[in-house]
């Protein structure tokens, strides 16, 4: 029951992702539609054609591998200009790709065209994919937020760890040789409420991890609530330790330790309490980002070597369905935090998404919004200097570097299914 459980919510969890793709293509062409730009067809997944209809000039279906989509908007790139020389063979490659689109432009196209669409025209379009996942992120976290709640850290003080254990060695039973940690040297209790250090006043949890990073191994003046009453515990030094990096847990910089662990307490917020969560999200993902190509590189050498998978490494949409499979069905967990963590998942994916898109390199829809910008750049340069308007930049000379970015996202996404499959990240 528990495996067809996991399977069911794992395939329905798959099911949404593809629903929040096909969202995020509606988010390009319902923009595109109303500025006039001629769209020919909306489709989910890619290859053979599963069901088609066409309403209108537009061709509505579904491929058989669910992996994507796409809305053909026409005219991405501008016609073929004039030359007397020989042509090079990027120029050959762009010529090419241009010839296939333009086999279906007609002089009653002319206008109907992307490229000759006004620049924030053209950046709307673009930005209405990404917009439209970020748009579903924010319902997502933001219905959690009210009707559950998510669990936040707060000053009351849930553990206190005995010893500082050497970077490297597994956390286990402390030896005669570990020191203790300041925190045991001060005399912090759990059941602690943390008032104040080294003078500050204490607001929240993040405030008071960042007082003790920065305070590196200089003294440390702790004041407590315990029983009621404020307590000022003796002076001690905290100690440079190695500590999970705030945007990238997978690293580890050294700062200032003192060994306490926080208890959590579930917290309903609303809209702006959402937006900083997603704030937050958002700062941690684009160091993800940064990275991708390594972390990629990282789990296929860890697959082919047969290294542990490291929990912080990327997944895929397989991989993310199967882990929303396992947290649904975990029976350890009440089941309110289950759907809420399931959701959570969801609304994780569809911010990444966005962002991911957002990557200013073709054919990603941040790539396509940086080359508007730069013809809107290019303009009004022209305008400061009375100079004629320049034609639209030949976006398709930039297709070598869609093969490149496209060739690694897919090779990337296989890499991360086969991990997935092969060497699942293990929750429980």
């Amino acid at each position: 029951m528990t495996t067809l459980m996991i399977i069911g919510l794992a395939v329905l969890f798959f099911a949404l992702i593809m629903a929040s793709i096909a969202l995020h293509e509606v988010g390009h062409m319902v923009p595109a539609k109303l500025f006039g730009v001629k769209v020919t067809q909306y489709f989910v997944g890619f290859g053979k054609t599963l069901w088609s209809r066409r309403r209108g000039e537009t061709e509505y279906g579904v491929k058989a591998i669910p992996l994507g989509g796409f809305v053909r908007l026409v005219g991405m790139y501008p016609p073929e200009r004039p030359s007397d020389g020989p042509k090079g063979w990027l120029t050959r490659i762009a010529d090419e790709a241009r010839s296939f689109e333009y086999e279906e432009i007609t002089p009653a196209d002319d206008g109907r065209l992307l490229y000759q669409k006004p620049v924030w025209q053209r950046v709307v379009v673009m930005f209405g994919g990404p917009a439209m996942n970020i748009l579903l992120a924010f319902g997502i976290f933001l219905g959690i937020n009210t009707l559950h709640g998510t669990y936040q850290p707060t000053l009351e003080v849930a553990h206190v760890s005995d010893c500082v254990i050497p970077q490297g060695r597994e956390p286990a039973e402390c030896l005669d040789t570990d020191p203790p940690t300041p925190a045991a040297e001060a005399g912090i209790e759990v059941g602690d409420v943390l008032v104040s250090f080294n003078g500050h006043a204490l607001t929240d949890w993040t405030q008071m991890g960042d007082l003790i990073r920065a305070n590196r191994d200089g003294g440390a003046t702790i004041v407590v609530e315990r029983d009621g009453r404020e307590l000022t515990l003796p002076t001690v030094n905290t100690v440079l330790h190695h500590v999970p990096d705030r945007l990238d847990p997978t690293t580890y910089v050294e700062a200032g330790f003192l060994g306490v662990s926080p208890s959590n307490e579930l917290t309903k917020a609303g809209p702006l309490a959402t937006l900083e969560q997603m704030w937050e999200m958002t700062r941690m993902s684009v160091v993800a980002l940064v990275d991708f190509p390594v972390r990629v590189w990282n789990v296929g050498a860890d697959l082919v070597t047969g290294q542990p998978r490291d929990a912080n490494s990327p997944i895929s949409i397989v991989g993310a369905s199967r882990v929303a499979g396992e947290i649904g069905a975990a029976d350890q967990i009440p089941a309110a935090d289950r759907v809420a963590s399931w959701m959570s998942l969801l609304g994780s994916v569809n911010l990444f998404v966005a962002l991911l898109n957002l990557v200013p390199l073709p054919p990603l829809d941040g790539g396509h919004i940086a080359a508007a910008l730069y013809d809107g750049l290019r303009r009004a340069w022209a305008r400061v200097r009375n100079r004629p308007r320049p034609a639209p930049a030949d976006t398709a000379k930039l297709l070598p570097v869609v093969y490149v970015v496209g060739g690694f996202l897919l090779l990337g996404g296989a890499v991360l299914i086969l991990a997935d499959i092969i060497s699942p990240i293990q929750l429980f």
